[in-house]
């Protein structure tokens, strides 16, 4: 399985496409086609079919995935979209690091 920049709950901007300069929370990501479902970004009208399960049917808007190229994490401390490094702490633990200021893009 590949390693990517971005996890789901990550805040990203999209830096390419009809919703460029936009920003949303990471919902899901999908690996075997290298794309992300973004919150609010990219967002496509569905015709559903009336049934017992969704009830009365109609059309609804829902996100579709976006190539994961076209996505950047923001920094959380210095808020700007930053391309990702990665670093060993001295615990052990592998992080993802902002490349402008340093600083660590995973919770602790």
């Amino acid at each position: 399985m590949r390693k990517f920049h971005v996890k789901k709950g990550d805040l990203v901007m999209v830096i390419a496409g009809k919703d460029k300069g936009k920003s949303g929370k990471v919902l899901r990501v999908i690996s075997k086609e290298e794309r992300v479902v973004v919150e609010r970004i990219n967002l496509i009208k569905k015709h559903l079919r009336p049934n017992p399960t969704t009830g009365q049917g109609g059309i609804v808007e829902t996100e579709a995935p976006i190539h994961i190229s076209n996505v950047m994490p923001i920094c959380p401390s210095c808020n700007r979209p930053t391309r990702v490094g990665r670093k060993i702490l001295e615990s052990g633990i592998k992080v993802r690091v902002c490349k402008r200021c340093g600083e660590s893009l995973d919770k602790k």
